[in-house]
């Protein structure tokens, strides 16, 4: 009988284990049910099967129909990474939409920087907007060399899955024409605390050799920046016989044409005057004594004292530039190139000296700042040129270099040249079957828009401070 009990009270403990063991598992699979389920509601419907672990956990990603174009040749370690990662992938085209952080009211938006420009370019198309696609299938352009040039690809990119550039807009391959793609950059813009953008710009009958006329999307521009406080300048490009002649009719162009709007951009001079400026891509081009007939108030159709005058601004490549840029009659310098070291100009060790000129010739100092730099897509023979991001390092030396300078202003090369990978403008993750584009992680697309805003206050706090004492020397 003694058994018995310990028998019968051993079935009863064993079935409540058991059932306890049941209830145990049975929470168990609903838990991994439940995360399961969960990590589904983070995957897009659209998504192909396979993708890489980790790529079907980003937010709002959505596909688009795709046709893959050639190969080109990428630097050695992003072959190796389109090697090691893009093995048997589907062919897929991964972006994000906008983040919901762009949403953010105008009040909540930080206060503009007006001594802060970005160089903006609105020569992109596709076949939406504009028929066909405009720039993102640029073409692969040769070396001079013919002996260098026969070891490179050939051809034109294919998008939208193949576009000429390293990384990959958060927006796709979108239009210049879109009103939502100018109202998005001008939001992102806003939210770096940039002031200012230097539109490029070809007169109304001109293009650049890559693309279509664009001078008709000057005014959506300007309505677009004004709806968000910011101002635009021109940047006016080498367009075909560009000379003293027609120079004087394309700014008298843009300021009979844009002027009286509200976003167009003017600098209050220690004068008092407020004046147009116009930044002028390869100035160096033209003989200094043409530019004097312009720039100067002997010249012979000089715009200074007129309806016409403005603050002109050359960009200095090599050093010999500075003297002919004093000949010329120009009332500043510029760098714009984003490769430290490409150039006399370009090289954060020569700012200090090249400040020190204007300031001895009466000259405005705008050292141009880049977030790296890498045009292998189109270029793919130029790699000595490439400068890595390092995660927004190269952006704050370059950053910390052009504020120690006490610069009039500062350019950012640039807002969205994507064929050069020196945009800031939100760029996201993507790969296809051939290739890998480069992207701002571990940091989110919004990384370098983060970073001008918090250099572009330090900026303006320190401007604040070594004007005023400026002042202070001269009284």
């Amino acid at each position: 009988m003694k058994h018995l009990r310990f028998w019968n009270l051993k079935d009863v403990i064993m079935a409540k284990f058991r059932r306890r063991t049941c209830i145990i598992l049975s929470l168990f699979v609903l838990f991994i049910f439940s995360l399961m389920m969960s990590l589904k509601m983070l995957r897009p419907n659209t998504a192909t099967f396979g993708a890489p672990f980790g790529l079907d956990l980003l937010p709002e990603l959505h596909q688009h129909t795709v046709h893959l174009g050639k190969k080109l040749d990428l630097p050695k370690s992003d072959r190796i990474k389109s090697e090691t990662n893009t093995k048997n992938l589907k062919s897929v085209e991964i972006t994000m939409k906008p983040s919901k952080a762009s949403e953010l009211s105008l009040e909540e938006l930080p206060p503009l920087n007006y001594f802060l420009h970005v160089f903006y370019y609105s020569w992109y198309g596709n076949p939406q907007f504009d028929g066909k696609y405009i720039h993102w299938n640029h073409p692969v352009l040769e070396h001079w060399d013919p002996r260098i040039a026969k070891n490179y690809p050939q051809g034109r990119h294919n998008p939208p899955d193949d576009i000429g550039s390293s990384f990959y807009p958060e927006l796709g391959s979108y239009s210049s024409r879109d009103p939502s793609v100018i109202e998005t950059h001008m939001r992102q813009m806003h939210s770096a605390s940039i002031g200012v953008l230097a539109l490029s710009w070809y007169p109304p009958d001109s293009k650049d050799e890559n693309g279509e006329a664009t001078d008709n999307l000057v005014p959506t521009i300007l309505d677009k920046a004004h709806k968000y406080n910011l101002k635009v300048t021109f940047h006016i490009e080498p367009y075909s016989n560009r000379d003293d002649q027609n120079m004087y009719e394309n700014v008298k162009y843009i300021i009979d044409r844009y002027g009286n709007h509200p976003a167009f951009y003017r600098y209050k001079t220690r004068t008092g005057k407020s004046l147009p400026m116009f930044y002028v891509y390869d100035s160096y081009i033209m003989k200094p004594e043409k530019w004097a007939n312009l720039l100067t108030t002997s010249g012979s159709h000089s715009v200074r004292n007129s309806p016409y005058d403005g603050l002109f601004i050359a960009l200095l490549v090599e050093e010999k530039h500075k003297n002919d840029i004093l000949q010329s009659g120009f009332d500043g310098i510029y760098t714009y190139f984003a490769t430290n070291g490409f150039t006399y100009g370009s090289s954060h060790q020569n700012w200090a000296n090249l400040k020190f000129f204007c300031d001895k010739y009466n000259l405005m100092f705008i050292p141009s700042v880049g977030p790296g730099y890498i045009d292998t897509s189109i270029r793919p023979w130029n790699t000595q040129n490439t400068r890595n991001r390092i995660n927004g390092k190269y952006y704050e030396v370059g950053l910390a270099a052009a504020l120690q300078t006490h610069p009039s202003l500062i350019s950012i090369t640039s807002f969205n040249e994507w064929h050069e990978g020196t945009q800031i403008e939100k760029a996201v993750p993507k790969r296809t079957s051939n290739t890998v584009y480069l992207d701002y992680r571990p940091h989110k697309p919004s990384h370098y828009l983060e970073l001008t805003r918090k250099w572009s206050e330090k900026y303006s706090k320190d401007r604040t401070t070594y004007v005023l004492d400026d002042q202070m020397a001269v009284s």
